[in-house]
């Protein structure tokens, strides 16, 4: 049996990468996120499935957003 490494938990981390577009506002998307997966796994009523849809999908596509406008930015400049 393959035993799978244990996970260090810890309240924050550094990213994988650096990724040059994800600033200040992304973390504050991030943050939501998790506030509202915590709040769904919490209370598992059809309000906070919704609402954790809905904060889904406005964080990624903030994401998607900037980091469209940093490949735009680094296009240009090339």
């Amino acid at each position: 049996m393959i035993e799978k490494p244990q996970l260090k938990r810890l309240g924050l981390y550094e990213l994988k990468q650096d990724k040059l577009w994800f600033h200040e506002e992304c973390f504050g998307f991030l943050d939501q996120r998790k506030q509202a997966k915590m709040r769904c796994y919490k209370i598992q009523i059809k309000k906070n499935l919704d609402n954790l849809n809905g904060v889904r999908c406005e964080a990624s596509r903030h994401f998607r957003n900037k980091k469209d406008e940093y490949l735009i930015a680094k296009i240009d400049e090339l």
